[in-house]
């Protein structure tokens, strides 16, 4: 007789959050928790330009220095009430005109409106199919998909029925990607090639 199947019991928000506690890069998916990749050169290169690139975004609306209107941040463990998951986003977005005040708290409590994930070996499952399905169940109106390894950027906007995907851009082109559509973004410099 073979060895009886292991069932894994659900890890519940309360029994994540000491795991998280020190900072280790850890996800509840579905009541499972899940090591975020180590994150490779492209990767990181990719999140610094990234934020880098929607700089005249993160700050108060109006100025010389841009558009502002968002509070923009990586690497911060949020909370998704509705399905008891935690992720810690590549870089996440609040538009100031719903939070004038920056989220706070641990995890934060608030959904972003704006999240975007860099793609990394072993990772891109859990980015393309659970995560997307948990921020359209909270109505997370933007989604962002960059792959660093592809040299390829998807920009996803929130429908009722699915998240529609409204761009898809390569290496080489230059585009407008909503929400921060009022300026150009270079693949090459957002890809962390430049």
């Amino acid at each position: 007789m073979g060895d009886p199947a292991i069932v894994k019991k659900p890890v519940s928000v309360e029994q994540f959050l000491p795991l998280i506690a020190n900072g280790d890069p850890l996800e509840l998916v579905h009541g499972e928790v899940v090591r975020k990749a180590n994150p490779l050169p492209e990767h990181g290169a990719a999140q610094g330009k990234l934020l880098a690139g929607l700089d005249a975004f993160n700050r108060r609306v109006g100025g010389p220095r841009g558009p502002g209107g968002w509070w923009l941040m990586t690497e911060v463990d949020t909370i998704y009430a509705k399905t008891s998951e935690v992720f810690r986003h590549d870089a996440q977005g609040y538009r100031r005109d719903l939070h004038p005040e920056r989220p706070t708290g641990f995890p934060c409590p608030h959904v972003p409106q704006w999240a975007c994930e860099i793609l990394s070996p072993g990772n891109s499952r859990v980015d393309w199919i659970s995560k997307q399905r948990t921020l359209h169940a909270h109505q997370v109106p933007h989604y962002w998909l960059l792959d660093p390894r592809e040299e390829t950027l998807t920009v996803l906007r929130y429908h009722p029925d699915a998240y529609l995907v409204v761009l898809t851009a390569q290496r080489g082109e230059t585009v407008r990607a909503e929400p921060f559509g009022d300026i150009e973004i270079e693949m090459d410099e957002l890809l962390g090639l430049t």
